[in-house]
């Protein structure tokens, strides 16, 4: 990589905390040397109260772009100057392109998710999902879905503040596309058996899982499974959560959170570059 940053290379960056883990830069900067192109791409693990300061520094620099993961999806559309359907729709940004000056926000996240099942084979179309949490990840998965023709969604969260999105996530749903989707609380296990039951796909859109919640899951036993049932998850370090493994050895198919990173960044590539991703090229070294 040292023999192709040049003093017109153009940074793209990506902010978020917890973040060294990402594969993010292996992907981007894989790409970027296979296409010749003259950008490099960089992580930076930025507090809470360090984000005003790094954004504006960003925008200062006149960076290309920039991705945003978790926590500041929501709060990054503070900064931003223009934001696209997907962002309104979702409420929440994971990629910012800088266009003379002004920020354009967007979000790839659900279509990664939805690329990525369809790259291993799964296909939810006409079919029912349920998905855990009501984050931007989980925002974005949904949403994404029901465009894409899922045919129901039952969304399940905690008694927290996340609750009210999950409701308002809901009502957007039902009321902007074909699919149905109905909100439970994560507390009524009865229910969560009963819909898992009869789902095609069990989605943890949460950080349960990684981070400081390593070794934790929200579906605590098999008694939740049944065989045919696919279960994935946004979380990709680790690449095999208690969840998947739980899951997999019951004898269900599984995904990690890999392809979703994968093809919500050849999106977000895409919209910096104008090329498409050597996804071939990529998948070899991630």
């Amino acid at each position: 990589m040292a023999q192709r940053i040049t003093g017109h290379t153009e940074m793209i960056g990506l902010i978020a905390t917890p973040i060294r883990h990402s594969k993010s830069p292996m992907m981007h900067n894989t790409a970027f040397e296979a296409l010749g192109l003259d950008y490099v791409y960089l992580a930076f693990d930025v507090a809470q109260e360090q984000l005003d300061a790094v954004v504006k520094g960003l925008r200062a620099m006149e960076v290309r772009g920039f991705n945003v993961s978790m926590p500041y999806k929501t709060e990054i559309l503070n900064y931003l100057d223009e934001i696209d359907s997907s962002v309104k729709l979702i409420g929440s940004c994971n990629t910012v392109v800088n266009e003379s000056g002004k920020f354009y926000g967007y979000n790839t996240d659900g279509m990664g998710y939805m690329a990525g099942l369809k790259d291993n084979g799964f296909d939810p179309v006409g079919k029912k999902l349920t998905v855990l949490g009501s984050g931007g990840a989980a925002t974005a998965i949904v949403m994404q879905a029901a465009l894409d023709g899922v045919a129901e969604i039952s969304i399940f969260n905690g008694n927290d503040p996340f609750f009210a999105r999950a409701e308002h996530n809901a009502q957007v749903i039902n009321e902007n596309t074909g699919c149905k989707a109905v909100v439970y609380r994560l507390e009524d296990t009865q229910r969560l058996k009963q819909e898992i039951s009869e789902s095609y796909i069990l989605a943890n859109a949460t950080n349960v899982g990684m981070g400081a919640l390593e070794g934790q899951k929200l579906i605590p036993d098999t008694s939740y499974l049944y065989p045919e049932l696919i279960v994935t998850d946004v979380v990709y370090s680790p690449a095999e959560t208690a969840l998947l493994k739980m899951t997999k050895e019951y004898g269900c198919r599984t995904m990690n959170g890999l392809p979703m990173m994968l093809y919500q960044g050849a999106a977000a590539f895409k919209l910096w570059t104008g090329k498409d991703m050597p996804i071939d090229a990529v998948k070899a070294v991630i």
